[in-house]
């Protein structure tokens, strides 16, 4: 996921001492109709915590320094790295969508916080669910995805990433949210405090937020309105 949706060009200077690496794609697949994985080689030694992000950049003339934030959606033991991202029009993003097996990314060391803090409510947001499949995904390989529960938001079908894994990892812990679609298996409404209330019976929890500002900002203040302490309320966005 871009966690900056305005993809504004960060400032080198505030990531002057993030290391470097060129890495190349191996890989590209849709996952969705406006959203595609790529595989790309890992560094030697490269290391990262699930739910934490790089900073991304084209390996081409012009388009070295455009850096933006990405997170991760493979896990640390993989060999490779899975960068999942979808394309906003009039953006780098659709330059990254015409990129092909063998061009070449440069990336940094990772940073962020999100990370898995133990068994709660993930509420993810579109693109926002990309950190939480390298959570579950590591949870799964350790057997403890346990009672965890998702609470995914989509404007359409079309729109999930990873339906049938998500599925298959929580089975009735998932929750699938559709705002401008009516389909039957699917909640057809926006996620506000009723919807909260009546899915969510106690407070005391671990959460974790992710997705476009506007989706965090509005989930982190009804469940802080309805009791969760500020500090079991990990968000990105």
């Amino acid at each position: 996921m871009l966690l900056n949706q305005q993809l504004k060009i960060i400032d080198l200077k505030k990531d002057k001492n993030k290391m470097e690496h060129i890495v190349k794609i191996l890989k590209i697949d849709f996952v969705t109709h406006d959203t595609k994985s790529f595989i790309v080689e890992k560094p030697k030694n490269y290391k990262f915590v699930s739910g934490q992000a790089t900073t991304m950049a084209i390996n081409k003339p012009g388009l070295e320094k455009e850096k933006r934030p990405v997170t991760f959606s493979s896990t640390n033991e993989n060999l490779v790295l899975e960068l999942i991202i979808k394309k906003y029009p009039g953006g780098i993003t659709e330059k990254i969508h015409e990129l092909s097996p063998g061009d070449e990314l440069i990336i940094t060391d990772p940073f962020g916080v999100m990370h898995y803090k133990g068994e709660g409510i993930f509420f993810a947001g579109g693109a926002g669910i990309t950190p939480f499949l390298s959570i579950f995904r590591s949870l799964k390989n350790q057997n403890k995805i346990n009672k965890n529960m998702l609470i995914f938001s989509n404007k359409t079908a079309e729109d999930i990433i990873n339906e049938k894994e998500l599925a298959n990892m929580l089975g009735k812990n998932l929750i699938l949210i559709l705002t401008k679609e009516k389909k039957q298996g699917y909640e057809s409404k926006r996620i506000d405090e009723q919807f909260i209330k009546d899915k969510i019976k106690a407070f005391n929890k671990q959460f974790y937020i992710c997705g476009p500002r506007e989706f965090v900002s509005s989930i982190k203040e009804i469940l802080q309105k309805l009791g969760a302490k500020k500090e079991s309320i990990l968000i990105e966005g």
